[in-house]
């Protein structure tokens, strides 16, 4: 599993333990994912996730909880577009 999909996999379980009115906990998502406690403390981006849902508000509205989602996976996908753009400079590198 790489950073994006560790990264997207954490908030979804995240937004389904709010929705489902469950606490977010570091252990409640190291066993929904799969990840250690360890990689989630370690991991800033993971980090911040799991604290982020851990002191939300519970009285997210759907909307809200949609918002953050789309904000998470504009963030996945500009992580997806640098690292194109840095393949793809490491491409033209080669070719020269």
């Amino acid at each position: 599993m790489n950073s994006n999909d560790r990264i997207n996999t954490v908030e979804r379980v995240c937004t389904d333990l709010v929705r489902h009115g469950h606490p977010v906990t570091f252990t409640a998502v190291a066993k929904a994912t799969g990840l250690s406690r360890s990689t989630l403390y370690r991991d800033t981006d993971l980090r911040a996730i799991v604290e982020h849902h851990k002191h939300a508000k519970t009285t997210e509205t759907p909307m809200t909880v949609i918002t953050e989602e789309i904000t998470t996976l504009r963030a996945a996908v500009n992580t997806l577009a640098e690292q194109i753009r840095s393949h793809e400079e490491q491409l033209r590198r080669l070719r020269d």
